[in-house]
């Protein structure tokens, strides 16, 4: 919530107070920007949220608040009843014009806050296997998981990002029998990857590397050497492509780590102790129905092995006593039967985790008009390189983290390449762009800090509106929703470019008028940057 918001609640709440004799908090008073300016800077339909209590009409409750308004203070100039009994509000100018004196003190902290408390947050994504490329849908959970981390970061929370490295299953032995495979063919050997190996080009790339750093007496290497060798690759490469995406990660966990540290059988043992488990037809099941799943979950199959899900539960275990109490972790669209059980895992285990999972769904790449589906490097399915290659990282990021993460989208690629307004990267990135070209044009001007001259529509609405940021970051971070923070630029771009079209802001037959639109025209540069930031995108100083 920002400044100016918590002074507006106040005076409600002290008129709510002295005209009914209520106790009214925060979250009971509604603030918003009406649609039309020439009704006043802000609005609230508290009277009509109050008719229940009190009884009354709600037009009679909006004007015993009017009558009621604190002398005592300076913050709002007037109050008007409109309609059925919303209060249209006017502030003094001076506090609207003291945000922009806000901004350009705050600069790069603009938005920050410390709503979150320093709570510890463990926020898990990608996490892709590391035996091939990234996907568009990992690239999709990057940017969103990424983005998501710095809001929460922004908003006062202390963010651990985390990456959990499925290095233990059959997928990494599959890999190591194919690389062992290219590296052999790759020395004119005879070999053949098996059938559910890997036939990537990452693989071929990384034999040839191996072959150049250490010779071809490699390829008589003991299998373990290639799913070692095979997993650093891999990895780097993907963290490499992270890099180039702007996404990179505080912790990479290993789950073969977890099963070193016999983590995996310490957790079935503790499960069984607290009688959260039941054998049947000599299998080890979960009881996982007795908390919202649709059916029990198998632990240990009749053989002995385990199933993908106790693993998984001791890497929850390992977080939480990591001192990690809430965790989100953003997953794929075929996940979404998971969460169930993973969340009655947590409380069979004893453990009170805050547990939120994010389901990403998947995107189509679309390029004229054609869903784009091939690689040009490697005639494989498209990567996350390829993504970035064709678009550039600023454009796949924002388009990724403009819509919500659980809606299917479809990403043209020709539209987030267009240099125009139409392409809504280039439209946002373009405003500050502009910006920092009044700014290096208006050197010469006199430079303030404080503004009072302003008086027209558009530079009030601008004001408004960018007095919105610490609240909509809240917003975000609290709804863990970083298309919030992309609607926001879309609105703030939007305003500045209207703004830009009607007031000259470098003036030389008016240089005071001049150095307050200078001093405004800075604090949406401020603005834009701190927001583009937070989604992962560049802001150009130059277009």
């Amino acid at each position: 919530m920002n400044q100016l918001e918590v002074q507006l609640k106040e005076v409600l709440i002290q008129a709510a107070s002295s005209a009914y004799n209520l106790d009214l908090t925060h979250q009971d008073v509604v603030i918003e920007i009406p649609k039309d300016a020439s009704l006043g800077d802000y609005a609230t339909n508290l009277a009509m949220r109050l008719t229940k209590v009190l009884k009354m009409k709600p037009v009679d409750i909006a004007q015993g608040l009017i009558d009621h308004l604190p002398q005592d203070q300076s913050f709002v100039e007037n109050m008007s009843l409109a309609g059925p009994g919303f209060i249209n509000i006017t502030l003094n100018k001076q506090v609207l014009f003291d945000v922009v004196s806000r901004i350009l003190k705050e600069d790069t902290d603009y938005g920050r806050s410390d709503y979150g408390q320093k709570e510890k947050i463990n926020l898990e994504y990608v996490s892709a296997n590391p035996t091939g490329d990234l996907h568009p849908g990992h690239a999709r959970g990057a940017a969103i998981g990424d983005s998501v981390a710095r809001i929460l970061a922004f908003a006062g929370y202390n963010v651990t990002r985390e990456y959990y490295v499925n290095d233990a299953g059959n997928q990494i032995h599959n890999m190591a029998l194919s690389l062992q495979a290219r590296v052999k063919q790759a020395c004119g050997l005879e070999a053949e990857i098996p059938q559910d190996g890997y036939h990537g080009q990452d693989l071929i790339d990384i034999a040839k590397e191996l072959i150049e750093e250490e010779g071809e007496s490699i390829a008589t290497k003991p299998l373990e050497y290639f799913r070692s060798v095979g997993l650093v690759k891999e990895l780097d490469k993907i963290k490499k492509d992270l890099k180039r995406f702007n996404v990179e990660f505080d912790v990479f966990s290993s789950e073969q780590s977890i099963y070193d540290a016999h983590k995996v059988e310490e957790t079935l043992q503790r499960l069984k102790d607290l009688g959260s488990v039941y054998e049947n037809e000599g299998a080890i099941w979960l009881k996982t129905t007795d908390y919202g799943d649709d059916k029990d979950r198998v632990l240990v199959k009749s053989d002995g092995s385990y199933t993908y899900l106790l693993p998984d539960i001791a890497y929850h275990k390992d977080k939480y006593d990591r001192g990690f109490k809430r965790c989100v972790n953003f997953l794929g669209a075929d996940h979404h039967g998971y969460i169930a059980r993973l969340k009655a895992s947590m409380i069979l285990l004893g453990i009170d985790m805050d547990l939120h999972v994010e389901i990403i769904q998947m995107a189509r790449m679309m390029k004229d008009g054609q869903e784009f589906k091939l690689s040009k490097r490697s005639g494989n399915g498209i990567s996350l390189l390829d993504l970035i290659e064709e678009a550039g990282s600023d454009a796949i990021r924002y388009f990724f983290t403009a819509r919500a993460a659980d809606t299917q989208m479809d990403l043209d690629l020709d539209m987030a390449t267009k240099q125009s307004n139409e392409n809504p990267v280039y439209y946002a990135q373009y405003a500050h762009a502009r910006v920092c070209s009044i700014l290096r044009s208006g050197t010469d001007y006199p430079q303030y800090e404080h503004v009072s001259g302003l008086t027209h529509p558009k530079e009030i609405e601008l004001i408004k509106y960018l007095n919105e940021f610490s609240s909509i970051v809240v917003d975000a971070a609290s709804s863990l929703q970083p298309h919030k923070i992309v609607n926001y630029l879309s609105k703030v771009a939007s305003l500045f470019h209207s703004f830009y079209g009607e007031c000259h802001v470098l003036d030389k037959d008016n240089l005071e008028l001049s150095a307050h639109r200078l001093a405004l025209t800075k604090a949406v540069a401020i603005t834009l940057r701190n927001a583009l930031n937070l989604v992962g995108v560049s802001a150009p100083e130059r277009m």
